[in-house]
Formats: structure tokens, sequence, C-alpha cells
């Protein structure tokens, strides 16, 4: 069996619980680079969105990886000022050009602010599923609150919802609710923006493994039943997050992470649902 073989991600509903993330990747050529990196690593999931600028480049990194399309999980997002019913057509018909694809796997809702309006925005994802330009409906920064309404709005949970979570914001209230739901939750901004590696908890269980903070922190996610989609534009930082497939936390491992009583929001906007 091959390394790459041996580091394939398992799946939640089909989507693989490891995957990379975009945001903040604007460099064009970089972008496009990180992506082709990371499939031909073993990668099989990754994320973008409009506001991210990166479309393209993205697109264009999963053309040129020696990587059949239809083996790629694809997620991307619409931006929060074309949440209207025609503009959620209009801009996902924009990004399936940029991307170079006929069809997404996953298509987000970003965020519920702004032109989001739960029916509007929502039958606007379901005739794109209908018309077969996304596989799956999912939103993204929503509370429960919103996840009911969407709930009652689809007639299903939405397939997923993405958020921040990490050690230092664990998220307890939304993985309670997916709990036994049909809703996978997709944690972004995984490592914090690196400030996991500073915790002592963290740390210690690394040493314990002889490994890297992140890859801690990424296998306590999967524990947790959790996708993780951490940013890596450099060969190295893409191989490290690949390879905490291969990390197998205890249940003493995962306590002491529990433990972690910092909490630590890194993305909140003044448009933020819970502000």
């Amino acid at each position: 069996m091959s390394q790459n073989e041996q580091r394939r991600a398992p799946l939640a509903n089909g989507m693989p619980m490891l995957g990379l993330g975009t945001w903040q990747n604007e460099d064009p050529d970089q972008c496009a680079e990180s992506v082709r990196t990371a499939l031909e690593a073993g990668y099989r999931h990754v994320d973008t969105a409009q506001i991210y600028g990166n479309e393209e480049a993205v697109g264009r990194g999963i053309a040129e990886a020696d990587v059949p399309r239809e083996d790629v999980f694809l997620a991307t997002k619409v931006w929060i000022d074309n949440l209207a019913h025609d503009d959620v057509i209009s801009t996902t018909e924009e990004s399936l050009e940029k991307l170079g694809v006929d069809s997404v796997d996953l298509l987000y809702v970003h965020w519920p602010s702004r032109a989001y309006d739960a029916e509007e925005t929502l039958a606007a994802f379901q005739q794109l599923r209908e018309d077969g330009l996304t596989d799956r409906i999912g939103v993204s920064n929503f509370q429960p609150r919103h996840l009911d309404e969407a709930r009652d709005v689809l007639g299903e949970d939405p397939f997923a919802n993405q958020v921040e979570l990490h050690p230092l914001l664990p998220q307890d209230d939304l993985r309670e609710y997916a709990d036994g739901r049909d809703l996978e939750l997709v944690a972004y901004s995984p490592l914090a923006r690196g400030d996991v590696f500073d915790v002592p908890e963290i740390q210690a269980v690394a040493d314990k493994h002889g490994v890297s903070e992140a890859q801690v922190s990424l296998a306590w996610i999967r524990e947790k039943g959790v996708t993780a989609i951490p940013k890596a534009t450099g060969e190295d930082h893409i191989a490290d997050n690949l390879a905490s497939l291969d990390v197998d936390l205890d249940d003493e491992d995962v306590a002491k992470i529990d433990s972690v009583d910092a909490r630590d929001r890194q993305v909140d906007p003044r448009f933020a649902p819970w502000n």
C-alpha cells in the first residue's frame, strides 16, 4: 500500500474528514500550487468561497493535479451579498465557471447575514441541487436557531455546518446539536491561526506522541467526529497536516485537551449572528 493510500482521510457521509482550506490564500500561483500539491499528497477535499477571490486558482490547481476531478470533494460558499434568490443562482454559475467544473460537491450559505432570507435563499440552493449544480446544501456560521429554521425550510437537515472550531473554541453546543442528526460539522481555522501551538496541554500530548501540535489538534477534532479544513500553503505544512491521520489519541489525551479552559474566537465580524 502506498503512503498516500495509507493516509486517505475517513469519510463523513461521503465527505473526506480532512480537507485543504484556502482562506487568505490569495496569490493565484501559490494557491493553485497548494491545491495541486495537496491533492497529489493524498488530500481529496478542497474548500473555497466566493469572497476568497481564489476560485479560479483553486480550479486550476485541481485541473493540474494528477488526480481525477471525480475523486475530489469540492466545496465553495455563496457570499452574504449574493443570497437573494436570483443572485444565488447567477453567482453560483459564475463560481462554477471560475472553478472550471460542472458542479460542486457542497455549496454553503457563507453566513446567515445581510441578504440572507431562509426561504428565499434556501429555495435557490434547492433549485441548484435539482439542476445538478451542487450535490449537497451546506450552511456556515449558523447557530442552532438558524439550523432549526433551515431544517424547516428544506424539510431536512443541511448536509453540513462549517464553523470555527478548535481546542480553544470547542463549540460544545453545536456539536451536541449535530449529534444524532444528519448534519456534519466542518471546522475552519482548526489550528486557531497557530494559537494551538502555545497551549501546554496540547504541547504535552504532542510530546507524548512525538508529533506536532497541529497534528494533535487535527486528531482531536477528528475524535470529535468533526471534519477539519486547515489552510496550508507550503509542502511541509500540507504534509504535516496530512500526517495527523496517523495520530491516534487515547482517552487520556482527549480528556487533557478537553480540559483546556481558554477560549479564543479568531473570526468575529460585526455581522456574525452571535453579535
